[in-house]
């Protein structure tokens, strides 16, 4: 998917998006861990197809936040949660980083004062709280039957929450 957001250089990261950028400074920045920006991590190791070698796949999350030496929480900045900002090779990046170490990718869109999150990957599609869908003009979107739409995420003010209270251990 190609990006057309404005690069950002601050504290001599360079972010993607001035949203990136703006979530970086209000919640990352001073949340008091230790923290990575854009590291890139191993899904799939290069392997031999016939008797040539096979590049590998890797993905780098936006930020990486740790508790210690463990991994409290893999963020990935998107400008909303529809499909148009999260597409599906997006989706299958999130899935193979799950597998592979045990933490799902949280899915991230700014706001004011807060955050959403957002997990996929998931069976239970109402994992997180139900909010009702909105258009663009705010009006609550109704599906064909007259009933509420929902989208299914969660609202956070700080880093500080385990996302094991989410998913489960």
């Amino acid at each position: 998917m190609q990006h057309f957001g404005k690069k950002v250089e601050i504290d001599g990261f360079k972010l993607d998006s001035e949203k990136e950028a703006a979530f970086y400074q209000r919640f990352i920045k001073n949340c008091g861990k230790n923290y990575h920006v854009h590291p890139s991590y191993p899904l799939i190791d290069r392997f031999p197809v016939g008797g040539s070698p096979m590049r590998g796949v890797s993905y780098a999350p936006d930020f990486v936040i740790f508790d210690g030496d463990e991994i409290m929480h893999v963020y990935d900045v998107k400008t909303s949660l529809s499909p148009l900002a999260i597409d599906g090779a997006a989706k299958l990046r999130f899935k193979m980083f799950a597998v592979r170490y045990g933490m799902p990718v949280e899915v991230v869109v700014p706001r004011k004062h807060d955050f959403k999150v957002k997990l996929f990957g998931f069976s239970n599609t109402r994992l997180q709280n139900a909010y009702a869908r909105h258009d663009r003009h705010g009006n609550v979107k109704l599906n064909k039957k007259g009933n509420v739409m929902y989208e299914y995420y969660d609202v956070h003010h700080t880093v500080n929450y385990d996302i094991h209270d989410t998913i489960g251990r």
